[in-house]
């Protein structure tokens, strides 16, 4: 059976998917009961208190499968698995208490030691980007922990409508799952299939759910999410640093692939941090700046605006396969330059409803009068 699943292990989601499954009522029973739920408010369109703890599904699942399949490689992965549950930890008293930015910051970090200084896997080598090739020790640590703070952080913020955020975590986690397994890491692979099918299960609960069914990811959810991404961003760029792969699967240009991978979070945090500063206000302060707020603005509903996303981002998926063999300054800049194409011809698209809008009720607003 081992072997079976070892020759398909994508198979393996379907399994997460099945325990997610069987594991999903019993979380929203226990959320109503615990009130674990979010009250509508100005900044959601909901109505009703749902459940916001579907990352504890999320969990349950994609690590039960893993354990399944891969128990024998638990003393590899082990300090992985600790950060995992420690990033969970952050987001769950996060949804239950509303922590401080700095203080979720602080929780994240945490759990990032577990992962860079214990468990070792951080980025060491920019392939040459910016004629840097190994990164001494410090710059590494430094270099990725910054990242993990981005990377965690895009994802929980790209969280605002049904779907969004599972549904690109699908779409990240198959294509590092697939790249994993074609390069013979399937141990890699097996983390990426089981977190597949935990969000498919999440995905189909918070988009078709329903008012009784419905529920949330959480931070619980996203910043876990968030937190296996990045881990698999940081082996996906030292395997192809190193060649330690067959010589046809290697991207020698990684470090841009990865990011035009996971463009829809990335490019939109960092839009909206830049946008907040400039108008001299705290980057973490919450605000509808956010690509989908804008495209929800265009009279879109949450499932139109997720499917759009999620076309997007198989489009810069496909960018980064394309340009793999790239150079890393080239792939960075294409993708750059495709970003702010789309963004500023979506701005141009808002402002004009805007002015239609304003035109109409001031139209409406003499006849009122008369």
């Amino acid at each position: 059976m081992q072997h079976f699943f070892d020759t398909y292990p994508f198979l393996i989601g379907i399994i997460s998917f099945l325990i997610g499954l069987v594991c999903m009522p019993i979380v929203l029973q226990i959320a109503k009961e615990k009130h674990f739920v979010v009250k509508p408010n100005k900044r959601m369109s909901h109505t009703g208190e749902i459940p916001n703890i579907g990352g504890i599904d999320i969990c349950i699942s994609f690590l039960l499968t893993y354990l399944l399949f891969e128990f024998d490689q638990l003393k590899e992965s082990q300090y992985l698995l600790i950060g995992l549950v420690l990033i969970l930890s952050v987001g769950f008293v996060d949804d239950i208490l509303d922590l401080s930015p700095l203080t979720k910051i602080l929780g994240e970090l945490l759990a990032g030691v577990a992962l860079i200084v214990i468990a070792d896997i951080r980025i060491t080598h920019l392939h040459g980007f910016c004629g840097i090739e190994e990164l001494p020790a410090w710059a590494s640590y430094s270099l990725s922990f910054f990242l993990l703070i981005v990377i965690t952080n895009a994802l929980n913020l790209i969280d605002g409508i049904d779907g969004l955020a599972s549904g690109l975590g699908i779409l990240y986690c198959i294509f590092f799952a697939v790249w994993f397994e074609l390069t013979g890491n399937l141990n890699w692979s097996v983390l990426g299939y089981s977190m597949t099918g935990a969000l498919a299960v999440f995905f189909i609960y918070n988009v078709f759910g329903g008012s009784r069914r419905k529920i949330f990811m959480g931070d619980s959810g996203s910043l876990l999410l968030g937190y296996l991404l990045t881990a698999f961003v940081f082996r996906f760029c030292e395997l192809n640093a190193y060649k330690q792969v067959p010589e046809e699967l290697i991207f020698s240009a990684a470090p841009a692939v990865a990011v035009s991978v996971l463009s829809v979070p990335i490019f939109d945090t960092m839009r909206v941090m830049l946008t907040r500063i400039k108008k001299h206000r705290s980057p973490f302060q919450a605000d509808k700046n956010h690509i989908h707020h804008l495209l929800l603005s265009l009279g879109l509903t949450h499932i139109q605006t997720t499917i759009i996303l999620l076309c997007v981002s198989l489009f810069f998926i496909g960018l980064g396969i394309c340009g793999r063999n790239w150079n890393i300054w080239l792939l960075a800049g294409v993708w750059f330059s495709i970003c702010c194409i789309f963004t500023f011809v979506l701005w141009r698209v808002v402002d004009r409803r805007n002015i239609q809008k304003a035109s109409k009720s001031e139209q409406v607003e003499p006849q009122k009068q008369e």
